[in-house]
Formats: C-alpha cells, structure tokens, sequence
C-alpha cells in the first residue's frame, strides 16, 4: 500500500473519531490553520486544510476554535517571534476550551533549536511535526486522538513526495502547484536547505495531470512552485535518468493545457536562468511576464561570500536580456542589507543595481542569524543601528524606481484577472494584471474569477486605480 493510500485510510479513521465527538458537542468541530512564511507554505496550508475538512472538521473563527494549527516559516527570526506570541496567547484560550487541539508544523520545527523551544516551553502544543511529512495530518491526529497523548514526529529528511490528497483551494479559479521541494543552493545566509532538504523534483507526468485536472475543476491560473524552479530535474539527471523535462519545457507544456489562461512560476535563481527559458516566456502569452530574480547583494565580494554564483555584472546583463527579449516584462527581487562583513561600498553596489535594474519590486530585508548556517557563526556582524539606516536608503530607492516604472503602464488597457472583493472600497474588484500587480476597479462581485479588460487611470506605486474598459 502506497503512503497516500495509508493517509487516506487514516483520513477515514479521524473522520469517525471527529463524528462523534460532533455528536457530542451537537455542533462540527472547527479548524484555524494560520499560514507563516512563502508561497510553498500556503500551498501547504492548502493540503492541511483539505485534510481536515475530508476528516469532518468546518472552517472556524480565529485562534478558539477545535483545532488551531500553525504553519510555520524560519526564514528570519521575527517569522519565529510571531509564532511565540501567537502560541503564548493559545494557552489562556485553551485553559478554557476542553478538548481543543493545537499542533505546530512547518519549517520552524524543522529548525532543531526552534523545535527544542516549542516542545520544552509549550507544552500544551498537542502536535508538532516538520515539513517533510506535512501530508502525515491525519495519521498524526488519530494517534493524539487515539491516545490522547502528545505527538511528535520530525523527520530528518523527506522519504518519498506524497500528492493527490485532498485539498482547499483559497481561490477556485487559480491554484498553485509544485514541481520540487528542497534546495541544493546553500547560501550561507539561508536556512532553507536545512529545513526543506535536498532537492527533489516531482515527475513531469503527474504535475501535469494535477494541472488538467484542476483546469477541469475551473483553474484558469496555474503558479508553479520551487525553491528554485530553473534547476527542474537535475536530481533525476544526476540519478541517471535520462530524457527528464526541462524546467522550460515543462512550462511550455503546462501552458499547453486545455483551459489554463495563465501560468507564473517562482522562484528562479538567477545562476540557473537561461536562454531557453526566456525565449519560452517571450514566445508564449500564456506565460506571464513575470521573473522573479533574487538579487539579496549588488556587491560581486559579497555574492561570493554568499555562495550565490553570479556577480554584478552578470545579474546584470541577465536583466538586460529579459528587458530585451520580453515586452513588458515585470522583474521583482529579493535584497537582504546588512549582511556581515557588509561594507558602505557594498551597499553603494546594491544601489547602483537597483537603479539599473529598474525592479518593479523589491522585497527588502534587514539580514537575520539563523542558527546553523555560516553566515550566522560570522564575528563580523554589523551593529543594528548601521543596518537600519542602510535598510532605510535602500527601502526609499526600491519605492521611487519602483514607482517610476510602474507609471509607464498608466493609461494602457491591460488584462487582469479578478480575484476578490475590495474589502475597503464598496463596489470594488480587486485583480492582478500579467505583470503581477494589483489593480482595484469598480465592478461587481461576478467578475471574480474572470479575465478583464482594465484601463489604468493612476498609478500609486505598487497598485492601480482602474475602470473597465468599455469596447
């Protein structure tokens, strides 16, 4: 029997369990999952939730609900500090609610010091368990509810990729997928691979038959997920198997797919971009014009130090290509200030990056310790009264370049896809255009799910106000 099999039985199994204390209570059990971290999480959170809700349990308010699960993320340490807070305010409500079910998983647990604190100073976290067996809920969940005692179960490394369990989508017409988990990188400022493990690409074939058949069930856009989606394959390549699918094939191939109107991918590294997958973006509609290209330092010293791979000078000439080849091409990235060792020289490289460059974006981070990677055993550090005030230059430059792009398109009429009602403005839609940004326009709350035409009437840096653009 294969694990998904076994999973499912298991899903069987909580199902009677959580009937009857249905019964019992005269009402359904509720679940909160509260998402931390990357789009791979919120994929996650998906599966968890599909799990539960199979099991027998209905979505629920806030944190006092039956069941609270955090999926977590460790990436910098006020991700770890969140999640500390929010579990410090479980106990009081737990105290209170008999019976309630807190579990923690995801990769602060998979971090060994951040799991030592969750087990040790919160003992009223029933379940905790890592990110290589995120598809294990159920089987978790019946042995607490079965023993009523406490689980722990932290894999050290992913034994198998287990998929085509059930699933909640948080939209019904656009859905993300993935086809890797884990990373070869190392970069010494990155825990990832020591939470998320080594590489491992999932078959061509079965993504594709989860992309049909959630076009099928009325996906029209598909994101495809990685932690760095450009090296697609080479696990399989270097086990000897031949004939695997590159990444840019593949996104070829998914875009081929009955009934999928788009496709996006994250997260690329720039190391790994090449040639043939530009050319498959600019030759393809259905392709957004979208790169995600994490450039964390302009500095070509502190690249090296980073283990990242590439120079200025080459991130660079990558971004002239994209600029060259793609029309309209949206380029969003990551930047990290005040790693150690970081010079005024080296953040002057950053700026200068960031003015060529152009990003449409940049999601900028102050450096952060994880214990265990070897940027974090560094002497160098630099006192936080400096990164601040380089964290502060690089921020205000990233807002008015980004600014200074975006009003390029104002004016156009462009396609963007509804996604949900504007919570803040009555009457309004709330979508994304190819490129990734937002724009809000009047409309009514049919036209979510649908492609439309939008006129950009003002441009407010990273959003749009719009108006439907009449034929």
């Amino acid at each position: 029997m294969g694990e998904r099999e076994n999973q499912l039985k298991y899903i069987e199994k909580c199902r009677e369990i959580i009937a009857g204390k249905s019964r019992e209570h005269g009402r359904a059990l509720t679940y909160c999952v509260t998402t931390f971290g990357c789009q791979m999480n919120a994929r996650d959170s998906e599966k968890l939730r599909g799990i539960l809700e199979e099991i027998g349990f209905e979505k629920g308010g806030e944190e006092d609900s039956d069941l609270v699960l955090f999926n977590t993320c460790t990436v910098r340490d006020n991700a770890d500090r969140k999640v500390y807070g929010r579990l410090g305010r479980l106990k009081e409500i737990k105290r209170n609610h008999p019976g309630m079910i807190i579990g923690v998983c995801g990769c602060m647990t998979q971090e060994k010091t951040a799991a030592a604190k969750v087990k040790d100073s919160y003992p009223f976290v029933d379940i905790i368990f890592g990110t290589h067996n995120v598809y294990a809920l159920a089987q978790l969940l019946y042995e607490h509810l079965s023993k009523g005692e406490r689980v722990i179960s932290l894999l050290d490394e992913a034994k198998e990729i287990v998929e085509s369990l059930p699933t909640d989508r948080k939209y019904g017409f656009k859905s993300g997928v993935n086809i890797s988990y884990g990373c070869n990188n190392f970069c010494t400022y990155c825990i990832v691979p020591y939470v998320r493990g080594r590489e491992r690409s999932r078959r061509a074939s079965d993504i594709l038959n989860e992309v049909k058949a959630l076009a099928a069930d009325g996906v029209m856009e598909i994101m495809l997920l990685g932690q760095n989606v450009n090296s697609y394959g080479q696990d399989f390549i270097k086990a000897g198997d031949s004939g695997v699918m590159s990444f840019p094939e593949l996104l070829k191939r998914v875009s081929q797919v009955e009934g999928i109107e788009r496709v996006r991918f994250m997260t690329s590294h720039p190391k790994d971009l090449s040639d043939e997958l530009i050319d498959v973006i600019a030759e393809n509609e259905k392709i957004c014009s979208h790169v995600h290209l994490p450039l964390q330092s302009g500095s070509s010293r502190v690249l090296a130090d980073m283990n990242r791979h590439y120079d200025k000078e080459s991130y660079l000439a990558l971004v002239k290509k994209l600029r060259d080849r793609i029309e309209d091409v949206a380029i969003t990235t990551d930047i990290i200030v005040g790693y150690p060792g970081e010079t005024e020289e080296d953040l002057e490289d950053t700026l200068d990056v960031i003015r060529q460059a152009g990003f449409e974006n940049a999601f900028t981070f102050q450096y952060s310790k994880r214990t265990g990677t070897p940027a974090a055993a560094r002497q160098d550090q630099i006192p936080q009264d400096v990164v601040t005030r380089r964290f502060d230059k690089v921020l205000k430059l990233v807002q008015d370049t980004a600014a200074d792009r975006a009003k390029r398109l104002t004016g156009r009429v462009l396609k963007v896809l509804a996604d949900e009602k504007n919570e803040k403005q009555e009457g309004y839609i709330s979508g994304k255009l190819d490129n990734g940004f937002t724009v809000h326009f009047k409309g009514d709350e049919n036209l979510i799910g649908k492609i439309v035409n939008v006129r950009l009437d003002e441009c407010h840096g990273f959003y749009y106000m719009g108006s439907i653009a009449v034929n």
